[in-house]
């Protein structure tokens, strides 16, 4: 038995030690390619927009053209956009990513979107999931001025326009956080909790599948878990306290996940709602409309038209999962973001008159025009309802 603990330790530790090395090095040794700033700067000092957004849209192997897709629906000058092409993607797709947004010229007038050139291996379920997004906010702080970090994938898909989330989001209180959570972990405890998983990601160059040790652990008494999503809507601020923060709550946490299953589920949940400072800024929901079995599995279900009204009804900002170029997605841009192929979605920026829809350029004179629509109305009821009164207090943290 003391030969198994002393195994075990010695493991944790390598862990723990691999992952203090392996986050700085993320942060700081990571390059990403930039296009042409000759109207970034100017934006960034007009500030033309009341809220602005920093993207973070991960995609593995196959993913490139899901990946090129949801960036032209989501694209808007007012934000910023990181894109993630893990290190499984073969050479020829890195290639076609890094040559399909260099030559596009309203990506280089702007020079608001960026690929990660040094790009991780990712296992799933793995801690390297986590350490990617962090990754990525650590870009994102050090690069430009935003208001909010929004995690997707390349099988997401936007139900609204950006115009409609910037008028929608200016009204809020910036220092909000979109989490949702439960202390309630149910199966989660066995499953997930008391299991230890190392992830070969971080220390091999190869990807391989996560390793489970035979030994289990308790459950923390120094900090309450929760879970959720992954998917997640965080300020700036809280943002900064996580990455460059004094408190070391974000770090302890941090090597907890290490061996944690699926620990994107769980590490913002539990940190923010440990923190005295932040858990009252959660607002318990991730504005994503996912479709489950009953009882759930491990993963969702796909959408397609028939989910189409249900959709639009929720309210919801995003949608997930979709197969590649499913026709829901050509319904989805065709009445909700009134674009066709990889045109930008409607904004005042861009818009035609003409055409009645926005051209793949900007309009002269409209860096600041706002057109939203009836996707604005339908957040902003639903954010009246999550975020303000007395369902804000009783969902938080619970």
């Amino acid at each position: 038995m003391g030969i198994k603990y002393a195994m075990l330790f010695s493991i944790t530790i390598t862990i723990l030690l691999s992952l203090l090395i392996l986050i700085p090095s993320l942060l700081n040794g990571s390059k990403f390619h930039t296009i042409n700033y000759s109207d970034h700067h100017l934006l960034t000092q007009q500030k033309p927009y009341p809220v602005s957004f920093a993207y973070l849209i991960s995609a593995s192997k196959g993913d490139v053209d899901r990946l090129i897709r949801i960036l032209t629906a989501l694209y808007h000058p007012a934000n910023y956009y990181l894109l993630h092409l893990d290190r499984e993607a073969e050479p020829e797709e890195h290639h076609h990513l890094y040559q399909s947004i260099s030559s596009h010229p309203t990506f280089a007038r702007f020079g608001n979107v960026w690929i990660v050139q040094k790009s991780n291996l990712v296992t799933y379920r793995g801690p390297t999931m986590l350490t990617t997004t962090l990754h990525a906010i650590s870009m994102l702080l050090r690069t430009c001025q935003w208001d909010w970090f929004i995690n997707l994938s390349a099988s997401d898909y936007p139900l609204i326009t950006q115009d409609d989330l910037i008028v929608a989001f200016s009204n809020l209180p910036k220092d909000l956080n979109f989490v949702q959570h439960t202390s309630r972990l149910g199966w989660k405890i066995k499953k997930r909790a008391k299991p230890i998983m190392l992830d070969p990601a971080l220390s091999e160059i190869n990807k391989t599948e996560i390793i489970w040790l035979t030994q289990n652990r308790t459950v923390p008494t120094a900090f309450k878990l929760f879970t959720g999503s992954a998917w997640t809507v965080l300020s700036r601020s809280f943002a900064e306290y996580f990455i460059v923060g004094w408190d070391n709550l974000p770090r302890t946490l941090l090597l907890y996940y290490a061996n944690f299953v699926s620990s994107p589920e769980g590490y913002f949940q539990t940190l923010i709602c440990n923190s005295r400072e932040y858990r009252n800024t959660t607002v318990n929901h991730d504005l994503h409309y996912i479709k489950w079995d009953t009882p759930p599995k491990q993963h969702p279900l796909n959408l397609g038209i028939k989910d189409y009204r249900k959709m639009v009804l929720s309210s919801r900002v995003f949608a997930r999962k979709f197969k590649k170029n499913d026709p829901v997605l050509d319904k989805i841009d065709k009445e909700l973001l009134r674009r066709k192929g990889l045109q930008f979605t409607l904004g005042g920026w861009c818009y035609d008159d003409e055409k009645k829809m926005c051209t793949n350029s900007p309009r002269k004179g409209a860096i600041g025009v706002l057109k939203p629509g009836a996707g604005s109305r339908r957040l902003r009821s639903l954010l009246t309802k999550i975020a303000s009164g007395k369902n804000f207090r009783q969902w938080q943290c619970k």
